[in-house]
């Protein structure tokens, strides 16, 4: 054979083909599935394996010894059955979980009942038709108490078949229970943690609360009696201290708190008009955008009974003083009168409703409350906010 030419074969040189032996064909290399399988009968086939098998515990039993995983988790309220919300939650942690012990970690996982709170409380008032402090210090508070331990367990079976029935794995045997008095000890030693660092600081916040229970509320034990009713609204006219028969127009659905007022709130980039009443020259600021409606509210005509005399942004308005509607606190000191009653700006304010401009009271609530402290008509701590 030359170098670079075809190759010839030999005369004695012979091809030979050779032929692998071929595997033996397996059926069924993997069970049957039927044509229209039915996932739940198949999820609770899994379920009872584990249960067979034991595979939460021995899941623990084998990486006993491995470094640990903390993961905190809030417990459920102990006086009502799960929902949606649970289930959603429940399997995030539950997968969470999963992939730290996949890693090499010892999780343990033990569920917990959140036995105090307005929820249990709420439940045995209505029992013992009691309504109010009074009523529980005539029958004991150590009574009371028991009362309220008696239904801690009350859904825990139904709470365990929904838990278990999505999969999570979790120790129901070994549950924790917020009432048990190493539970509240192991939280007072944290928040003690905390307090010699320095971590603990004091601060304000509006938030709900029940006078039948001297307490305040959290948001989710506020809107369990949550209605909607029809309450009055307001526009009031907040007269201007600079520009005689001149006024600010401002919509509130709680004119109880306008003896609080403290600052009137637009925002910086929504359009403003200033308008002239033909009848009388009063003079108006209102939110371009709700003009129509403040029209048909006090029943006039844009074009027939009003001048517009200008259009600006919310940013032109800010520091523009007003005199309160009522001036109780003028002079007295217990509110900051170089920043007090003038126009500030914040984005919260919409088109929505009203009149785009918003009055505050940062007393109850709890945007007025972060608005003001903002631009310093009240403190951090407090001072200067009336109510």
């Amino acid at each position: 054979q030359r170098a670079g030419g075809p190759r010839h074969l030999l005369p004695k040189e012979k091809k030979v083909l050779r032929f692998a032996r071929m595997a033996p064909v397996v059926e069924n290399t993997f069970l049957p599935v039927a044509n229209n399988p039915h996932f739940p009968s198949e999820e609770e086939k899994t379920l009872a394996y584990w249960r067979e098998i034991d595979a939460f515990q021995e899941s623990l039993r084998q990486s006993k010894g491995k470094p640990p995983y903390n993961f905190y988790d809030g417990p459920p309220f102990a006086t009502g059955l799960p929902h949606y919300g649970h289930i959603l939650a429940g399997t995030i942690k539950d997968v969470v979980t999963r992939h730290a012990h996949q890693r090499g970690f010892h999780v343990e996982r033990r569920f917990g009942w959140d036995c105090h709170g307005v929820p249990v409380e709420g439940i045995i008032d209505a029992k013992l038709k009691i309504k109010g402090r009074q009523d529980v210090l005539a029958m004991g508070i150590d009574v009371y108490n028991e009362e309220c331990r008696s239904i801690v367990q009350k859904y825990t079976a139904e709470w365990r078949q929904v838990v278990e029935r999505f999969g999570r794995w979790i120790d129901f045997d070994n549950d924790y229970k917020t009432m048990e008095m190493s539970y509240m000890e192991s939280i007072w030693w944290a928040f003690k943690q905390l307090f010699d660092k320095g971590m603990v600081y004091h601060s304000h916040r509006v938030i709900a609360y029940s006078t039948a229970l001297a307490s305040s509320l959290s948001n989710f034990e506020a809107s369990q009696n949550y209605k909607e009713v029809s309450d009055p609204s307001i526009i009031v006219q907040f007269p201007r201290v600079d520009e005689e028969n001149s006024y600010i127009l401002a919509w509130t659905t709680t004119p109880w708190t306008l003896p609080s007022n403290l600052a009137l709130c637009v925002h910086p980039t929504l359009k403003y008009l200033k308008v002239k009443r033909k009848e009388d020259g009063q003079k108006w600021i209102v939110g371009k955008d709700r003009w129509a409606w403040v029209c048909s509210s006090i029943k006039k005509d844009q074009a027939k009974d009003f001048e517009v005399l200008e259009e600006v942004e919310g940013s032109k308005l800010v520091g523009i003083q007003y005199s309160p509607p009522f001036d109780y606190f003028k002079g007295t000191g217990k509110v900051n009168e170089e920043k007090c009653w003038r126009v500030v700006s914040d984005t919260y304010v919409t088109t929505g409703a009203g009149t785009c401009i918003v009055h505050q009271a940062p007393a109850y609530g709890d945007d007025d409350n972060r608005v003001c402290k903002k631009h310093g008509v009240i403190l951090k701590d407090g001072t200067y906010m009336i109510d």
